[in-house]
């Protein structure tokens, strides 16, 4: 790091111009949703950004977008303190889709009637269209739609006409009649919902009027540019983790800058096994880069010994992590840009996007909580992509399918997953445990068919019989699940042949470990993690 250090700030170099987009506005009202709408929406090529649900009708002209989608929210649109939008956006011309709440919240703008549901509608419905419109094109008179919901539309102001009903919720699909507004009281995008794809897709595209010229190249070559103007002749460090996103950070910034570019990886000794031997391989022979390997593995070790809080692992982690990147970041000259793998996703939560959602679901730190006390500027290319979309960009990027599809992996590492107080004894059986749970599943078939998997040391131990004697050993939990969006996910239903193979071979292979368990917990109420 040079002396002459910057003063310390954000670098907004964003992949997504919405001038130069076809742009589908969603705006937040709470609901667990609201960014799979947006998700769902950039899936047929559109853009879709998620803002705050008060942003004013103004503002909203001043973003030009083509349509406007309303999410769902856990309030009721007559409450006391219900969020509410700017009742002037209904006649900006604009066509808005209200789902849920969004529908409520319309209808209850312009003379309908809110009310709590006869009956509550959670969970699968069969959805019958009453009435035509371009908005249900190729979805059937009859089909399966994902309901959840205490409040419904009771009654239609005279502006509006029903599209579709269930039995227990007549205003099911609405629009207005005269003003391009429509209304789903139920989620088209969920997988439950059988048709919502193509309802969205309708929306965007019948409705609005959008071509679909989201693409991934584009972005790429435009990111790229972007960085370049930025950075000059300035040298930008990219801390490396191993994941999808801190390398397709860098392999972006590489095919920007070349040379320029220096990345950091720290081994905090709670590694995968033989995860520094493929980042070195994978960034050293594909990149060609300039690569900073620190092996701190004995002083985390040192600073976590007798430590079992989950939470004090995670600060002591977070502390090392930042002081020995620090030193190294200062052996670099003429870095001024510390480039970070922060996400869409990170944020909307953060409260990190101006028009975004207001409320601060977390605060987001990348790279092991780096602060800007450091002095540079952080550049964050990724900032504008969902998980997805990072995915297919790391593929146009020449990045490998193995790595692209890696399942997640925490920051602390192992540490997380070794409950208890670390050892370097516990670490080798928990990194040989979540080997052969990882090899099973390559060897099955299944390792893309689940969003993420592996073995946790249970600071437990049970009786046990090998050969003619008795043992008192630990025991490992074999952790699976499938997800859309990490935010709720489903256990896995392993195939019995795989686990038998993961137990058998963790009990004969993994000294000290006599017993294995499956994680049959979903998220709520239980997390991935177990820590």
């Amino acid at each position: 790091m040079s002396q002459g250090m910057v003063t310390p700030k954000r670098v907004d170099l964003h992949v997504v111009d919405p001038q130069q987009e076809e742009l589908i506005l969603v705006l937040d009202f709470g609901g667990q949703t609201a960014q799979l709408i947006a998700r769902r929406v950039r899936d047929r090529n559109v853009l879709a950004q998620l803002v705050r649900h008060d942003l004013s009708a103004e503002r909203i002209r001043e973003l030009r977008p083509k349509g406007l989608i309303l999410s769902g929210g856990p309030a009721s649109v007559y409450g006391e303190h219900s969020p509410q939008i700017d009742p002037k956006i209904l006649d900006l011309g604009i066509p808005v889709l209200g789902i849920c709440y969004g529908m409520q919240l319309a209808c209850q703008a312009q003379g309908g009637a809110v009310r709590p549901g006869h009956a509550r509608e959670f969970g699968r419905k069969e959805l019958r269209v009453t009435q035509r419109n371009p908005l249900f094109d190729g979805v059937p008179d009859t089909s399966t739609v994902w309901m959840s919901h205490g409040d419904q539309v009771e009654n239609i102001s005279a502006d509006y006409v029903e599209l579709a009903g269930t039995d227990t919720c007549r205003f099911a699909a609405v629009k207005h009649k005269t003003q391009t507004i429509y209304g789903l009281q139920f989620h088209p995008e969920v997988t439950h919902t059988a048709f919502g794809t193509q309802l969205l897709e309708n929306f965007v595209k019948n409705v609005c009027g959008c071509r679909g010229t989201w693409q991934i190249s584009s972005l790429i070559e435009r990111e790229v540019a972007a960085l370049r103007a930025r950075v000059g002749n300035s040298r930008v460090i990219c801390g490396l983790s191993g994941g999808v996103d801190s390398s397709v950070t860098a392999a972006i910034l590489y095919k920007a800058i070349g040379s320029q570019l220096s990345c950091i990886f720290v081994d905090n000794g709670m590694l995968r096994k033989g995860e520094l031997e493929k980042v070195r391989s994978r960034f050293l022979n594909h990149f060609r880069t300039d690569l900073h390997v620190v092996d701190a593995s004995e002083r985390f070790l040192s600073e976590l010994k007798g430590v079992a809080d989950p939470q004090q692992k995670r600060k002591i982690i977070g502390r090392v992590f930042i002081e020995v990147f620090r030193k190294e970041a200062e052996s670099i000259q003429d870095a001024r840009f510390l480039a970070q793998g922060t996400l869409y996703p990170d944020v909307i939560e953060s409260g990190g996007s101006a028009d975004g959602p207001a409320a601060t679901i977390k605060s987001h730190h990348n790279v092991g909580g780096l602060p800007e006390e450091l002095g540079f500027e952080l550049i964050e290319p990724l900032r504008d992509l969902f998980k997805d979309e990072v995915r297919r960009m790391g593929l146009e990027l020449g990045l490998t399918e193995e790595l692209i599809w890696r399942h997640p992996f925490p920051g602390p590492g192992l540490a997380v997953r070794c409950l208890g107080v670390i050892t370097p004894e516990r670490l080798t059986a928990l990194r040989e445990a979540d080997a052969i749970v990882l090899e099973e599943l390559r060897k099955a078939g299944l390792y893309r068919e689940i969003q993420q998997a592996f073995a946790v040391l249970l600071p437990v131990q049970s009786v046990g019989v090998m050969g003619d004697g008795r043992t008192y050993e630990d025991a490992i939990a074999v952790r699976a699940v499938t997800t859309d969006d990490f935010m709720t996910a489903d256990w896995y239903p392993m195939p019995y042949p795989v686990l038998q193979k993961m137990s058998t071979r963790i009990i004969n292979e993994v000294r000290g470990v006599n017993r294995v368990v499956y994680d049959i917990s979903s998220k709520p109420p239980s997390t991935i993690e177990w820590e």
